[in-house]
């Protein structure tokens, strides 16, 4: 018996029989997400199965077929709303730097993520089903914008302006492709960006 079969205890399979169908929904996409990164689709329900810490089986009492699984858990690596909670959250105390270093770590967090599934799962972009849809890019840049608004006179441009700059030089240079394996750290992406923007003292 191998060491996941030997998880099962009778306590586990209680606490499951517990969750809801939304909740166990939940459960094993959360698991899906890293083995994508790591297998790609060739990932196995026994696999997840054995990271969620449930029978193999289970899994298609909520899903029908793994692959609607693994296309959920794509669809819930690439949803933003996580992301932009992140950044609402964001310490505003500190320097103009300070808070751009915080928001290029996080942007990064989430693109080597979606980089590393895109990669593992061989797709150059998102499945048009799965790319986020509504406001949330909206309420992200708001909040971006609010957060660097007390500094607005340090700098020679707008506040949009350094977000816009910003925004693509975190891309390019997180990018390894783009990059050319030459990936930029976020203190040097802020560097270059404040360099170019920031008044002369």
């Amino acid at each position: 018996m191998s060491e996941c079969s030997l998880s099962y205890s009778g306590e586990m399979s209680a606490r499951a029989r517990a969750l809801t169908p939304q909740d166990r929904r939940d459960s094993l996409v959360a698991a899906t997400v890293p083995l994508l990164r790591e297998h790609g689709r060739d990932v196995t329900t026994r696999q997840i199965a054995c990271a969620a810490g449930v029978a193999e089986g289970t899994i298609f009492r909520v899903f029908a077929t793994k692959e609607e699984l693994v296309d959920a858990a794509i669809c819930a690596a690439l949803d933003p709303e996580a992301y932009v909670v992140a950044v609402a959250a964001v310490d505003r105390t500190g320097s103009l730097e300070d808070l751009l270093l915080r928001l290029t770590r996080l942007a990064q967090v989430r693109l080597r993520g979606i980089f590393e599934l895109m990669a593992a799962i061989g797709m150059v972009g998102p499945p048009e089903h799965a790319r986020p849809h509504g406001e949330w890019y909206a309420r992200l840049t708001h909040v971006q914008e609010e957060l660097l608004a007390p500094h607005a006179d340090e700098l020679r441009v707008p506040v949009a302006e350094v977000l816009h700059v910003l925004r693509l030089l975190t891309f390019a240079g997180t990018h390894s492709h783009i990059a050319k394996g030459r990936e930029l750290t976020a203190e040097q992406i802020v560097d270059l960006v404040l360099n170019g923007t920031r008044k002369a003292p």
